[in-house]
């Protein structure tokens, strides 16, 4: 247990102080939420319920009561807390949902253990691999509320009171860590030692393996571990794996593009300087030029991210970085075209297809 904790805690605290919430949230709304409704009459679940049962806990609603006192402020905590009641984009819960379609796609292994019986298993899937799934979301729920905490030293008035602000970092400190235990506990309960390793951790070296740790290695390996729960073997172990990692690679690289290629008049640009078509540019213009127009972006100290947009979509960071995108998506559709046809494998299409479209 200790060491699953200490794993757990490694990737938050590389997530903490990160404000984008969802990996999920870029594509088209209408047709995101046709894919997402259709996924879920096939695993037979309602995954947008599917952290309910702790989220209802009379722990967390003595949390609820005290975030109360954030009303009014800013601070980022409240934000998260609406998207658990309401989250008009199907995002929350996505991962969840492809754990069960990569269950539910593979099927039962043919050296299913005695322990495995297909009468347990419910629209395919077996209780454990939905376990997996509701433990998936903690994590990750886990994940957005720690990254409400706020730099205390860009606090200003406008803001909320300090003191609130303070109190709101302390709740985002506990109320996640309170959903990491309680996945720490559900991981115990499946008896699978293996599968601890969906918090595992590498060292970050490139621009792809960075992201990966943030917004991948939980998706990835959730897969990873369903197929274990069933028994398959490595190969099919392997090739969850890979579906996970480049379906979250690709709507990370989706969610950079979107300031880039969403229409200019839809209000304030905002991107980071770490996305990336910035990383690509850079690549291509060079550290010299680029600081120079890092230089010709800024006004009075802060950086005016609508003129340096103009200046990224001049070069091919863009396009380049649209490439990288299709690239995994691609990768991740070829990686389960050796699972059975079936409703399951054509929704992991789907959803790795819209990885594509920006």
């Amino acid at each position: 247990m200790t060491v699953i904790w200490s794993r757990l805690s490694c990737i938050v605290l590389l997530n903490r102080g990160q404000r984008n919430i969802s990996l999920f949230s870029n594509t088209t709304p209408s047709n995101w939420n046709k894919v997402v409704s259709d996924a879920e009459k096939i695993v037979g679940y309602p995954t947008s319920f599917m952290s309910l049962r702790c989220l209802l806990s009379d722990e967390l609603s003595n949390v609820a009561m005290h975030v109360r006192k954030l009303v009014g402020t800013k601070h980022p905590l409240l934000n998260t807390a609406r998207g658990f009641v309401y989250d008009s984009r199907n995002n929350l819960q996505m991962r969840g949902l492809v754990v069960l379609l990569m269950s539910k796609a593979a099927g039962p292994s043919q050296h299913t253990a005695s322990d495995l019986l297909p009468q347990d298993m419910v629209s395919g899937i077996y209780p454990s691999q939905r376990n997996l799934a509701e433990i998936t979301e903690l994590i990750h729920t886990a994940f957005l509320v720690h990254r409400g905490i706020v730099n205390l030293k860009e606090w200003t008035n406008s803001d909320g009171p300090l003191k609130d602000m303070q109190f709101g970092n302390k709740m985002a400190v506990l109320s996640g860590d309170f959903l990491l235990a309680n996945a720490c506990t559900g991981l115990a309960q499946l008896n699978n030692t293996k599968d601890k390793s969906l918090t595992d951790d590498i060292n970050m070296v490139t621009w792809e393996e960075q992201r990966f740790l943030s917004h991948g290695a939980l998706l990835a390996k959730s897969c990873q571990a369903a197929m274990e729960l069933a028994k398959h073997d490595k190969d099919a172990q392997g090739l969850a794996y890979k579906y996970g990692k480049h379906l979250s690679l690709g709507h990370k690289l989706n969610s950079d593009l979107q300031p880039f290629v969403k229409n200019s008049s839809a209000g304030p640009v905002t991107f980071s300087l770490n996305s990336a078509p910035v990383v690509f540019h850079r690549q291509i213009v060079g550290q010299e030029r680029w600081r120079y127009q890092l230089q010709q972006a800024k006004t009075i100290g802060t950086i005016d991210h609508t003129k340096l947009r103009s200046m990224i979509k001049l070069e091919e960071g863009v396009t380049s970085t649209m490439d990288l995108c299709r690239y995994h998506g691609n990768k991740a559709l070829e990686s389960i075209q050796c699972f059975p046809s079936s409703e399951a494998r054509s929704a992991l299409e789907n959803i790795a297809s819209t990885v594509t479209k920006f």
